[in-house]
């Protein structure tokens, strides 16, 4: 890449990665100085890569680095920049403001989308007053899709969200988030953004090495990825599941827990390009759905303490909870995760989560309400792999 083209951005959209002098800038819409309009049109981007169908201005080649831009078509000005490749409207500071790239992965039925839901009302809600942080949505796409989309289903009406489409023929953008913190400067106080971008995918999407090629193109630019496993995908966990447990059908060989990761694993070593070295980017294997199995851990297992509340992510705390989701990958579905995990990623860890708390009824309700456990724990951890929030460990209360 020439250095004068300014630092290699990726869109917290499509994932595309480009120097910042390719940023593109749209029209305002409004009349320039000799009074012409520039007209509107679909956006054959927008639509492709995100589904959305809008009648917009164009959009034009300028200096992506320069703050604003003139119209070639109407001379007039605007600050509207956006992505060379998809043309959304980038977030505000893009480029100066550290952006994060989430991956959110896993096979049919793991919980992705309820997993994420609870995750970001639980950042909004509980992490936030944690670490004195706000978080909130980046656009105005995040800000109205994700209250009557997502929020509200789950936690006003108590039912449980639909899976994800896949998305071949249906393109979907991703949910932004903006993660604010506090640091100290020679002056004072002053705010630290990060920028975090969520795709929720399809667990058919997971299916083949095709699909994954053409629906993950955003893993070959995450910073840090997080895994779903359903433990009642697996045999020795679906023999100890609670009475009463709604088990998933048992998957074919394609959708096994195993063989998803495998798959995602197939497309971090071509980024790495090196087979020879341990993947890279940081890697939070979670099981999902604990609620249905806490029968099978013991009493003094860390599975069953309340969740860590100090303001900084509990690294001794975390370190027990992967030891143990070790020896229950071992005891529910041998061996061949763990070794997978261990003989080809350097930065893994383990994680066990429960979104809902408890089981939900035959048709798809809620009872008693959202109830999660340690949901934020993976992404805590990858945010303090970044430096974004500090890591400690507190004290253990005596035995």
């Amino acid at each position: 890449m020439n250095p004068w083209d300014g630092p290699r951005l990726v869109c917290p959209y499509c994932y595309s990665a480009f120097p910042e002098r390719r940023i593109r800038f749209r029209c305002l819409g409004r009349p320039g100085p000799s009074g012409e309009i520039c007209p509107t049109a679909e956006d054959r981007a927008l639509r492709n890569h995100l589904g959305r169908r809008e009648r917009l201005p164009p959009v034009f080649e300028a200096n992506g680095r320069r703050p604003r831009a003139v119209c070639p078509a109407c001379s007039g000005t605007t600050d509207r920049k956006v992505c060379a490749v998809c043309h959304a409207r980038m977030p505000v500071n893009f480029g100066r403001m550290r952006g994060r790239t989430i991956a959110l992965v896993g096979a049919r039925d793991a919980g992705k989308t309820v997993f994420m839901t609870v995750l970001i009302h639980e950042l909004r809600n509980r992490v936030g007053d944690r670490f004195d942080a706000s978080v909130g949505g980046s656009d105005d796409h995040t800000r109205h899709r994700f209250g009557p989309d997502y929020e509200s289903p789950l936690y006003e009406e108590g039912r449980l969200l639909q899976g994800t489409r896949r998305a071949a023929g249906a393109a979907r953008a991703p949910l932004l988030f903006r993660f604010t913190g506090r640091r100290r400067g020679l002056a004072g106080p002053r705010p630290r953004h990060t920028l975090l971008s969520f795709f929720d995918t399809a667990g058919e999407d997971l299916s083949d090495e095709e699909s994954v090629e053409a629906n993950l193109r955003y893993l070959n630019n995450a910073d840090g990825v997080i895994v779903l496993l359903d433990p009642l995908q697996m045999d020795g966990a679906r023999r100890a599941a609670a009475a009463g447990t709604r088990l998933p059908v048992p998957e074919g060989p394609e959708n096994q827990p195993v063989h998803m990761l495998e798959r995602v694993t197939d497309l971090l070593m071509r980024r790495e390009g090196r087979p020879n070295r341990l993947i890279g980017v940081p890697i939070a294997v979670c099981l999902t759905k604990l609620d249905a199995l806490r029968a099978e851990m013991d009493e003094g297992s860390p599975l069953h303490r309340p969740q860590p509340g100090a303001p900084f992510f509990d690294e001794s705390d975390s370190q027990d909870v992967h030891a143990q989701i070790q020896q229950l990958l071992h005891r529910w579905d041998g061996p061949g995760i763990d070794h997978h995990v261990r003989n080809h990623y350097r930065n893994a860890r383990y994680f066990g989560v429960s979104a809902l708390g408890g089981a939900p009824t035959g048709d798809n309700r809620v009872r008693g309400g959202v109830r999660p456990y340690r949901v934020a724990d993976p992404f805590l951890w990858l945010l303090s792999e970044f430096g974004v929030v500090r890591s400690g460990s507190a004290p253990r209360p005596p035995p």
